[in-house]
């Protein structure tokens, strides 16, 4: 796919660049390097020998710059006014229209980087901050993050601006993917991208090797994930957000938004490379979805991001477009939709053998005026393969959702506090107020149950908190002795190298230095706690031993670790007889105990149900070893 001719408004900062209408001239001082013929003839390929000649001598690109030469900038900047042929029927930029824009920069910046025309593999983690409005100015920016050996990612960055002011908002956000179209059969080799002088540069350069990684891996764990859900649902696990199946009669089905429509492809929808522009493939997706999205809640909701847009081949001017759109599945303030697009040419469609070219994900959420609370009318699956999507919905926002938090860039304020014995009142009341109200917080959701042990996962925007239950066979009193006693942990939990106690201010307080083993080929890790622990005051109520982060001028930070930080952690004990009770640890995800989680999170790791297995078999013995 490629990106449609340049049209007004469109700004390149190169100067070779000197007639936006007309062709883009080749340097020849760049000619024998690209394999151009002076004159008006085409770029000639590479054969094998010279490809390996130029990569093992001089490692230069296959169709690039030279090295010896300056790189020109790779920013790709795109200016519009939006005017009301831009807009939907309330006034907003249309979201289609936008994708159009952000294609068409995107490809510009590919192929100015490979020196030749590419083709969109994707476009993934496309998130809606906000809109524009008829009469504000929208600024597209475009830029190679990396190149990898085949394959390179553009960054796309949208933002918008008042005509009266003088401040830009940003507008989304979305990334890429692009390879170089090939003469033959072999893949094109790309040149990689230097000179990164900003620290946002190296951020993004480091950042993008990041995402590529989490997208293989969640295609190979998609499949075990899903059948992790399939699971959960034959179990008919009842709690909130889980892969249940809701009630036919009270639920409606995903049936009912089902659309298709049909479009024929005309010159006008080509781009520059004679195929159908991709951005006006992904418009009339949009469109489709959004009347599939309105069918279900009674209204046009907003789109608030794409999971992917996945081009799996072209098609051309003269083809039938056929556009299938249902929703997948509905969450608490969310609704997936999903997308494909199947192609035809004139035997094609005649013979009824479709080509499928695109699918895409579409996550809408309603626009609300405030002190509405949004919800959508839930849905159920009445047919095998409404069944798929619906779980299939639930994996993907799982998917989404670790995507989010481990490529989350945003820094943290401090969040240890000054251990002080004469406050210690305070800071044991706020230790455990927190840890109640963590385990308060409602539509917890399953990420995976097994046998006496259920990892669930609460998220608020950019708030993450994990829960994981077991059910142990021993007396609550002999588990809240066993947890409250933190130098016990290293016996039971594989990310505790040790646990030193530090101070006692009582028998409810007592700080701890915890160590931590590197993990994913991370640093070492070091933590300070403080534990506060506090038995029932009532029938019913819970043992309680709660966990944060504290300063303490006694433990300097640790050559060789990484200070880390825990906002709030700790255990509920739950008596359920006279020899059963139920635990539930909690943590609320930071940075810093990140990278512990990041693989559950993901679906590639089982680490917190093989350490909940291992904290059950540990309380069950039957030992005590400290005294409360």
């Amino acid at each position: 796919m490629m990106t449609q001719s340049l049209q007004n408004g469109f700004t390149l900062d190169n100067h070779y660049l000197q007639d936006l209408k007309g062709p883009v001239p080749v340097p020849t001082q760049y000619a024998p390097s690209l394999g151009v013929r002076r004159g008006s003839c085409t770029v000639e390929p590479h054969k094998d020998q010279e490809i390996q000649r130029h990569r093992s001598a001089q490692a230069a690109p296959l169709l690039g710059s030279c090295r010896g030469q300056t790189p020109a900038p790779m920013d790709v900047q795109m200016c519009q006014s939006i005017q009301p042929c831009h807009a939907d029927h309330q006034g907003d930029l249309s979201a289609g229209q936008l994708l159009k824009w952000m294609d068409t920069i995107a490809c510009l910046a590919a192929e100015r980087h490979a020196g030749m025309a590419c083709v969109t593999l994707s476009m993934d983690d496309i998130q809606f901050e906000e809109t524009g409005r008829v009469g504000q100015v929208i600024t597209i920016k475009s830029k190679v993050n990396r190149a990898f050996t085949t394959s390179m990612e553009v960054g796309i960055r949208v933002s918008v601006q008042d005509v009266r002011e003088h401040v830009e908002r940003l507008v989304c956000v979305a990334y890429s993917t692009f390879v170089g179209k090939p003469a033959g059969p072999q893949k094109v080799l790309l040149r990689p991208v230097e000179d990164l002088c900003s620290a946002e540069e190296q951020l993004q350069h480091s950042l993008a090797s990041e995402r590529r990684r989490l997208r293989l891996y969640n295609e190979q764990t998609f499949s075990t994930l899903l059948q992790d859900y399939h699971t959960l649902a034959n179990g008919n696990c009842s709690s909130p957000g889980v892969c249940s199946r809701r009630d036919p009669l009270s639920a409606v089905s995903t049936e009912f938004t089902r659309v298709e429509s049909i479009e024929l492809v005309l010159p006008p929808h080509a781009n520059h490379h004679g195929n159908t522009f991709g951005g006006q493939i992904m418009a009339w997706m949009e469109n489709l979805a959004t009347v599939a999205a309105s069918r279900l809640c009674g209204c046009f909701p907003s789109l608030r991001s794409v999971d992917m847009f996945r081009f799996r081949g072209p098609s051309s001017v003269g083809d039938r477009l056929v556009f299938k759109a249902v929703v997948n599945n509905t969450f608490n303030n969310s609704i997936e939709v999903g997308v494909r697009v199947e192609a035809y040419n004139c035997e094609e469609w005649t013979a009824d053998k479709p080509r499928h070219i695109n699918s895409a994900f579409l996550i809408y959420q309603l626009a609300n005026t405030p002190g509405d609370v949004p919800a959508f009318p839930q849905v159920t699956y009445t047919t095998q393969d409404g069944e798929r999507r619906y779980l299939s919905a639930i994996v993907r926002k799982r998917i989404r959702m670790a995507r989010k938090h481990i490529l989350s860039c945003k820094e943290e304020a401090p969040l240890s506090v000054p251990w002080d014995k004469s406050n210690q009142v305070y800071l044991g009341y706020n230790n455990v107020a927190a840890l109640t109200v963590m385990a308060g917080k409602q539509d917890w959701e399953a990420s995976s149950i097994s046998d006496r042990v259920g990892v669930y996962v609460h998220e608020e925007v950019e708030l993450l908190c994990v829960q994981v239950q077991m059910e142990v066979m021993t007396s609550a009193l002999h588990a809240f002795t066993l947890l409250a006693d933190l130098t016990l942990r290293p016996l039971w939990d594989q990310h505790y190298l040790s646990c030193k106690e530090v101070e006692r201010a009582d028998e409810e307080e007592t700080v701890y230095h915890i160590k931590c083993p590197p993990i994913n080929g991370g640093k070492s890790r070091d933590f300070v706690f403080l534990l506060s622990k506090r038995q029932p005051c009532k029938d019913g109520d819970p043992y309680v031993v709660s966990l944060r982060s504290v300063t303490v001028t006694t433990v300097p930070p640790v050559e060789g670790f990484l200070r880390s930080e825990a906002k709030c952690a700790g255990f509920l004990i739950h008596s359920m007889g006279l020899n059963s009770c139920k635990v539930c640890y909690y943590n609320q995800v930071t940075s810093g105990v990140l990278p512990y989680v990041a693989g559950n999170l993901a679906g590639w790791s089982k680490s917190m149900e093989e350490t909940a297995s291992a904290c059950t078999t540990f309380l069950e013995r039957d030992l005590i070893t400290t005294l409360f």
